[in-house]
């Protein structure tokens, strides 16, 4: 196994649906324009509140990549 050296970004995603779609979103946006993508940690995790209930979760991120050669 060759040494790695990793870079993290950090990313909020954000959905109606639920904690897992917002990760995914996240995830997806990312691999737009970063590759080597190898993990993500979820660092952060909220919500908006509309009358009384969850209308959208927001979770942060850190997307780990490595550096190219």
């Amino acid at each position: 196994m060759s040494d790695h050296i990793y870079k993290k970004i950090e990313l909020v995603g954000s959905s109606a649906v639920g904690v897992e779609d917002a990760v995914n979103n996240a995830v997806t946006r990312a691999g737009e324009s970063i590759r080597n993508m190898r993990w993500f940690e979820v660092v952060d995790l909220r919500g908006h509140l509309e009358n009384g209930k969850v209308a959208h979760w927001q979770v942060t991120v850190k997307i780990g990549f490595t550096l190219e050669e």
